[in-house]
């Protein structure tokens, strides 16, 4: 059975920091499009990152550039998402998706949505 398990979301003031995990099971990651989406009460689904398992690309969104780094793990099947400087604004739950033998811009405007996803883990960025 393919899962995607995310983990590390929680309650962060603004400017900290928190690392998310996304495990795969059920299948291994191949020349896939692996990224992370967000979905915030009343606004729009927004990938926010993405990265090649090819090649190892990345991609960000505007709104994150220069904030967030995604990476790969090296010998388990699983990326992070690693967020500094949080704003209130990056609250939201965050997700996981793999677009299979895909391209990063695609999974990141969700256009063709995607092959698997996981349930999220909540990010709220407060005071």
């Amino acid at each position: 059975e393919v899962e995607l398990v995310e983990s590390g979301g929680g309650l962060v003031q603004p400017g900290g920091s928190l690392r998310l995990s996304c495990a795969a099971s059920g299948f291994t990651f191949d020349d896939d499009a692996i990224g992370w989406y967000r979905q915030a009460p009343g606004k729009e689904r927004e990938g926010v990152s993405c990265i090649h398992n090819s090649d190892g690309r990345t991609y960000y969104s505007d709104s994150v550039k220069g904030r967030f780094t995604i990476s790969r793990g090296d010998a388990e099947n699983a990326v992070y998402l690693q967020m500094n400087s949080l704003k209130p604004e990056d609250t939201a739950v965050y997700h996981c998706a793999v677009l299979r033998r895909g391209a990063c811009p695609l999974l990141l405007l969700g256009v063709l949505g995607y092959d698997y996803w996981g349930q999220g883990t909540q990010v709220t960025v407060s005071s």
